[in-house]
């Protein structure tokens, strides 16, 4: 006979390593789809709601709540993707602007239903106070895991977005 809690235990794991599974799973059908990892789909879809369709990269890192060199390595391989194009800034010199070619725009309609799209559609359907319940358990969760204090942004993937710099 097992000890109480020991049934919850499992189940918390198991949980756990659907969520795991599940992100895994979406990365692959995104690569297989668009060839794109999520992080650089969440950046064209950041691009393709912005008026003008472009932005800069530290306004993309602000959205994004990554560091503006991970966006930056994110961006040089979109670019030789042909995904995006640099811009120098017609109102500001200095700037560079980041903007999503038509190839872009295709790639994000062809792309898979996003992981956290689904997440949030979810989500939201829930009552205030499951909302906030819900949070409440995941960053215990975190907390648990000693990840509480971890950089991450809210894209969902398995791997560190920065990873984005060598992988394609």
């Amino acid at each position: 006979m097992t000890e109480p809690g020991h049934d919850r235990i499992d189940e918390s794991l198991i949980a756990l390593r659907r969520v795991l599974r599940a992100t895994e799973l979406y990365e692959r059908d995104l690569a297989q789809a668009v060839g794109l990892t999520p992080a650089k789909l969440r950046v064209l879809q950041i691009l393709q709601g912005q008026p003008g369709k472009n932005a800069t990269p530290k306004a993309l890192a602000t959205r994004m709540g990554v560091a503006q060199a991970t966006v930056t390595a994110l961006v040089d391989k979109l670019v030789v993707g042909g995904l995006v194009v640099r811009q120098r800034s017609e109102t500001d010199r200095r700037q560079t602007n980041v903007t999503i070619t038509e190839r872009g725009s295709t790639a994000v309609k062809a792309a898979p239903d996003a992981l956290q799209q689904r997440f949030v559609r979810a989500f939201e359907t829930l009552h205030d106070w499951e909302q906030a319940q819900l949070v409440a358990s995941l960053e215990r969760v975190a907390a648990m895991l000693d990840a509480d204090d971890l950089d991450a942004s809210p894209v969902l993937t398995t791997g560190e977005i920065q990873a984005a710099k060598t992988s394609g």
